[in-house]
């Protein structure tokens, strides 16, 4: 019997659901295992978590370590691809299914667990002030009138927001780059009194400045923020997988030399230590890891 052309393009849209049903009912795993690799989702400027070395043609970091060492152990045969991503772009193309894990500084809080999945917590950063050594800054309190450098898409923008509120309502200018290196050229030139973000990416801005004596981290805490592997939700298999071999990074030692590694040892392209020791609340974590979001560290 012929069909209408109705029926006929009624049976292609149904085809079209079909086949997209298909897809999202995959699991990364099964994904990973059809097309012979992983993509791993990686940050230009974010050391010593995530950054590129030469022309993007390496990247390496804390984060991008962890990130290899899981893959290798449970799709071992799966070629490694990095594609570079922003605080801004991550999320998306996680949830998209363009990035199978995303391997940045991402602060795990609820809003984002409505989006993507996070692994156990593999690092603890406060948010604190990058300034010149000249600076006058020293506390959060005296941050009315300023003007502060931060990073679009991540939480020091909110962060901000919430102390321009415990200020009183005092004007605290916000100016955004579109990443860490074009927040810190703002501080750098002048054009910000501060740069405000994870202590340990400021630390590894710092390290890799034209002069790294020329700044100094100040000021009090404005937050501390869980961070960790991402990747899309729904898929408990791939989670489990991903926990495992963290976990028992963390409970054999390993974790604490990677961490030294990249923390406390000298690190590319300047060869210069950050000299940021493995804190008491991380090392809780390693002992007992968990996935708990931002808010829990809050209570």
């Amino acid at each position: 019997m012929a069909f209408s052309p109705n029926r006929k393009m009624m049976a292609v849209a149904l085809a079209a659901l079909l086949c997209a049903a298909g897809a999202s009912a995959q699991t990364t795993l099964e994904k990973i295992k059809a097309s012979g690799k992983v993509v791993l989702g990686v940050r230009e400027t974010s050391p010593p978590m995530a950054y590129a070395l030469g022309a993007n043609e390496k990247y390496v970091g804390y984060h991008v370590e962890l990130c290899e060492r899981v893959l290798k152990e449970i799709v071992p045969d799966a070629k490694l691809e990095y594609m570079a991503v922003t605080a801004q772009n991550t999320l998306p193309l996680v949830q998209n299914g363009t990035l199978d894990i995303g391997c940045g500084p991402t602060t795990n809080n609820t809003a984002r667990q409505q989006q993507v999945a996070f692994a156990v917590t593999t690092y603890v950063s406060e948010v604190r002030m990058a300034v010149r050594k000249d600076s006058d800054l020293k506390s959060v309190s005296q941050l009315a009138g300023r003007t502060i450098a931060a990073s679009t898409g991540t939480t020091a923008v909110q962060l901000l927001r919430k102390q321009e509120r415990a200020l009183g309502g005092a004007s605290v200018k916000t100016v955004l780059g579109k990443d860490h290196h074009e927040s810190f050229l703002l501080l750098e030139s002048g054009r910000a009194d501060a740069f405000v973000l994870d202590d340990n990416l400021l630390a590894g801005m710092i390290a890799n400045a034209k002069d790294p004596s020329a700044y100094r981290i100040v000021g009090e805490p404005l937050g501390a923020e869980p961070i960790a592997l991402l990747f899309r939700k729904d898929d408990p298999s791939f989670k489990a997988a991903v926990d495992g071999v963290l976990t028992k990074l963390m409970q054999s030692g390993e974790m604490e030399k990677i961490y030294t590694r990249w923390f406390m040892n000298p690190i590319p392209p300047k060869n210069v230590a950050l000299n940021l020791p493995l804190g008491t609340t991380l090392r809780q974590l390693f002992a007992a890891p968990n996935d708990k979001p931002l808010e829990s560290y809050q209570q």
